[in-house]
């Protein structure tokens, strides 16, 4: 374990769980905020915000989600559960922050593992995040999407992860590209890429499917409305798999629904405006 110099610097570390061991990092000092990344990515998505994070006051604290980059599965790889991401973000809590509830944050699958942390061990935080979690079937009409994703994950199977991502895109659609020049990335963000890639295929094949056809428990998060945000990315309005599940579960638990800046990875892509509204939201009565 190294000692950090800085608030960009982090303490990184490992943790064993049921079935896994899982790396992770921490950066800053007080009250802890944590971040969970979606499928296919791991610690790295955040690195280009979490220092402004830590700047404002908080002990951020990330991992990568198990079977992902640096955290390693004691077997071999088979489709994963929701639970078991939620129970390793509640270790991470318990390792981080035993004797205090924390602030999350889940971006993508991340989101729906964030919210399910929520709904089993409400105890454990403050205030959850959820960005854009992927659960279509709280949709009116899921079994499109539901057939999509099937797709993906055979296609990934017989074609490989490019053919699956290539159809994934296709099939959830979205506003035309945009005539600006995309926002330069973080150089953080750029050493996590090769990782991301080397993860695509665990991705597309034991992460996406299991986890967009899981089910929330809404009543446990109408329990828990007061310590959750719903929320959406302003330039995924015209995607409904990925908007829509946010506003459709505001609505079905009570929780408020706010919009952050970008899209389905804007933490990554816009990190500075996504943390400033990251902040706004915990802060939020």
């Amino acid at each position: 374990m190294t000692t950090p110099t800085t608030t960009t610097t982090p303490v990184t570390g490992t943790l064993g769980v049921p079935g896994a061991t899982l790396y992770h990092e921490r950066r800053g000092s007080g009250p802890v905020l944590l971040l969970i990344p979606g499928g296919g990515a791991d610690a790295g998505l955040y690195a280009g915000m979490a220092p402004a994070l830590a700047a404002a006051g908080h002990t951020v604290v990330s991992f990568d989600p198990r079977g992902q980059s640096r955290s390693t599965l004691d077997g071999p790889a088979g489709d994963q559960r929701v639970e078991d991401w939620a129970d390793d973000a509640r270790r991470i809590l318990d390792l981080v922050s035993p004797d205090a509830p924390a602030d999350v944050l889940g971006c993508s699958a991340g989101a729906v593992a964030a919210l399910a942390l929520l709904a089993r061990h409400p105890e454990r935080v403050r205030r959850v995040v959820a960005h854009e979690p992927p659960l279509v079937e709280v949709l009116e009409d899921p079994a499109p999407y539901r057939a999509l994703f099937a797709e993906v994950r055979e296609l990934t199977r017989t074609r490989g992860p490019a053919a699956g991502m290539a159809h994934m895109a296709q099939g959830l659609g979205g506003a035309p590209e945009r005539d600006e020049e995309p926002a330069e990335l973080p150089p953080e963000i750029l050493e996590m890429a090769p990782r991301m890639y080397a993860n695509q295929p665990f991705f597309l094949e034991h992460v996406l499917y299991p986890f967009t056809s899981s089910t929330p428990d809404v009543p446990a998060l109408r329990a828990a409305a007061g310590r959750l945000v719903l929320a959406a990315g302003e330039d995924s309005r015209d995607i409904p798999a990925l908007h829509g599940p946010a506003t459709r579960l505001a609505a079905l638990t009570g929780a408020p629904f706010t919009e952050f800046p970008g899209g389905h990875v804007g933490c990554a892509e816009q990190p500075a405006p996504f943390a400033a509204r990251l902040l706004e939201a915990l802060r939020t009565p």
